[in-house]
């Protein structure tokens, strides 16, 4: 048994995820959850050696296929699947069948023909990992589905907390941003209230889903009211990709009435902690002293994606129990 498993017995954080996909933090329990968080704790410290790199994976084929653009998720999926020794392959769309017309479907099959063990897959449309789960062999891991689910993020955002308050229930967390389109708000929400935080969503009333309540979470359209004695502020990003019309009059005014500068953040907790997935509108959702002040953690949430990332690789290939087979 290598270090890597060695470490993980330690934190008694072996079993593998009983799954064969992760398609969204809805579906996981709890315990899941805090298995992911805790043996991402062992896999962070895998990239503070000389030679960044475990034989976890050797022998595992995994396709990252990216419908939309990407930087963090992407580059951090490859980063985590050479860390533990993966054969990886990046399918660029652009230069693709797909550009020809074929379905979804086909493109996953046909990959599938070639015997991967997993596919990370980023698509526009909510729905489709859970698609490919029931057409497909092979591991499927949500990096991303329309305006659905984002889980890989949300479990990077959760770490990242508990790395820096030690716990997550009890936390008063706002979330502030676009949260109509975000899949990273329902991932979050999904996560953050399974393990008993409090958290506020807030932004323009036209942006603010109508049945966000019935998720357990406090919604206002007041940013002074959700950012009062909160632990995390956690800013969103104006898609206007995925906009047809007209949300709130401009861009300068809404920063000018939700955008995150230092008077607001005088309003929260002391030790508060700020954080955006990425990419970032500066002087939209967030001034840029506030994101590169010292209570952001924008980065960090950059650094533990591949930390969190690697667990998810790992737990779904089987942990230990796939690395003491092989």
């Amino acid at each position: 048994m290598n270090t890597t498993s060695q470490e993980l017995d330690q934190k008694q954080a072996v079993t593998a995820l009983r799954r064969k996909d992760l398609l969204g933090i809805a579906e996981l329990s709890p315990g899941e959850i805090e298995l992911v968080l805790d043996t991402a704790e062992a896999m962070k410290e895998v990239g503070t050696r000389p030679i960044k790199k475990v034989p976890a994976l050797r022998g595992k084929t995994v396709v990252n296929l990216f419908y939309e653009p990407s930087t963090r998720t992407r580059t951090s999926f490859e980063i985590a699947e050479k860390r533990l020794s993966a054969d990886t392959l990046n399918i660029a769309i652009g230069t693709s069948s797909v550009v020809k017309g074929e379905t979804l479907a086909d493109t996953a099959l046909n990959l599938e023909a070639m015997s991967p063990d997993m596919i990370v897959l980023r698509h526009a449309s909510s729905g489709a990992c859970h698609f490919l789960s029931r057409v497909c062999r092979s591991a499927i891991i949500n990096a991303g589905d329309g305006m659905h689910e984002h889980p890989t993020q949300a479990l990077l955002d959760a770490f990242t907390i508990r790395e820096r308050k030690k716990r997550l229930a009890g936390l008063k967390i706002a979330i502030i941003g676009d949260l109509l389109h975000s899949r990273v708000l329902r991932s979050n929400i999904h996560l953050l209230t399974k393990l008993g935080a409090n958290v506020w969503v807030c932004g323009p009333p036209t942006l603010i889903p109508a049945d966000i309540r019935r998720f357990g979470v406090t919604a206002t359209s007041a940013v002074e009211e959700a950012v009062h004695d909160a632990d995390v502020i956690m800013l969103l990003r104006i898609q206007l990709e995925r906009m047809e019309g007209a949300y709130f009059p401009s861009l300068r005014e809404y920063f000018r009435v939700f955008g995150m500068t230092e008077a607001r953040l005088q309003l929260a907790r002391p030790d508060v902690m700020i954080m955006h997935p990425g990419p970032m509108n500066r002087g939209v959702e967030i001034a840029s002293e506030v994101a590169d002040g010292p209570y952001s953690v924008i980065l960090d949430q950059v650094a533990n994606g591949v930390a969190v990332r690697m667990a998810v690789l790992y737990l779904l290939a089987g942990g230990a129990e796939h690395e003491e087979a092989a």
